[in-house]
């Protein structure tokens, strides 16, 4: 989008998506390019760990104890169920780990961050008003929060070069979603450009 319209303070914060060993290479659901994106993402974070919330991907211990439709999504993929699953799967990547604390974590049972009530509140008992965002997948779970962040009023800056996919163009089409259809009320900017600017 160009230049930031403006820089943030202590009243921003890094939203860090399912940067798990769920999603590493080695994990059931693998995101083949989380590699290449991670040392952007711990850059940011290691700006202001005290000011990031890394969310994780928490499915349920069976597929019977879904609802809806994600128990047809679960008898898909039973072996990604806490009762047969590694749970060390659910942890962050190594590393990330060691960054929480002061990093806080929040674990989401669906795509979007915000479906639980506890991001919101954590960010409006931290005063948060701009959601600089990273993680994966572009398509999917980080693509659910932002458009949850939008409806909420956040301000969402999308640090492009910090976001990993499975699936190339729905990645770049994600991103051009982003910057058409959204361009007022969500930002993208490259992570260098966020860091000559966030001054916690």
């Amino acid at each position: 989008m160009g230049t930031l319209k403006a820089s943030r303070g202590d009243r921003a914060a890094h939203l860090c998506i399912d940067m798990q060993r769920l999603f590493a290479e080695g994990g059931p659901w693998p995101t083949p390019w989380m590699p290449r994106v991670l040392p952007t993402i711990e850059k940011l974070v290691a700006r202001a760990p005290e000011r990031t919330i890394f969310t994780r991907f928490i499915p349920p211990n069976a597929p019977e104890d879904a609802s809806g439709m994600w128990r047809a999504y679960y008898a898909k993929w039973p072996h990604v169920t806490q009762q047969t699953m590694d749970r060390d799967l659910l942890r962050l990547v190594p590393e990330l780990e060691s960054f929480a604390p002061p990093a806080h974590i929040v674990d989401k049972p669906v795509y979007s961050a915000f479906a639980t009530g506890a991001l919101r509140a954590y960010l409006q008992d931290k005063d948060v008003d701009t959601l600089l965002v990273t993680g994966s997948e572009t398509d999917v779970c980080v693509l659910a929060t932002v458009l949850d962040a939008v409806d909420c009023g956040y301000r969402v800056i999308v640090v492009k070069d910090g976001l990993c996919s499975s699936s190339d163009a729905a990645h770049e089409a994600s991103l051009h979603l982003y910057s058409q259809r959204f361009d007022i009320q969500i930002e993208l900017a490259e992570a260098d450009e966020v860091l000559e600017t966030w001054r916690p």
